[in-house]
């Protein structure tokens, strides 16, 4: 999910720079002549997928994040499972 939250805002940041770079005086979109309406979608959508990308993107690190913190709880609790077998086998002898 981060991977692909970070490539939609990086399509969307392309799309933004276009829009605002390429553009000259007659209304032309990466090589393509549209009609003022079609560059405000564009722009909406590069927006629209950059909030979406955003969106991925802090997900995917939560769940990271949540996934570590689990691990780590389970290794904690494997250690401690790992002395207490330990213990009983050396009470056993």
């Amino acid at each position: 999910m981060l991977i692909f939250g970070l490539l939609l805002v990086a399509v969307a940041a392309a799309a933004a720079v276009g829009a605002v770079f390429l553009l000259d005086g007659d209304v032309e979109y990466f090589g393509i002549d549209t009609d003022p309406l079609t560059v405000f979608l564009a722009g909406a959508g590069a927006v629209g997928l950059l909030l979406l990308g955003l969106k991925l993107t802090g997900f995917g690190a939560r769940r990271g994040l949540r996934q570590r913190k689990e691990h780590r709880r389970l290794a904690e609790l494997s250690d401690k499972l790992d002395r207490a077998e330990k213990g009983r086998r050396e009470d056993e002898a």
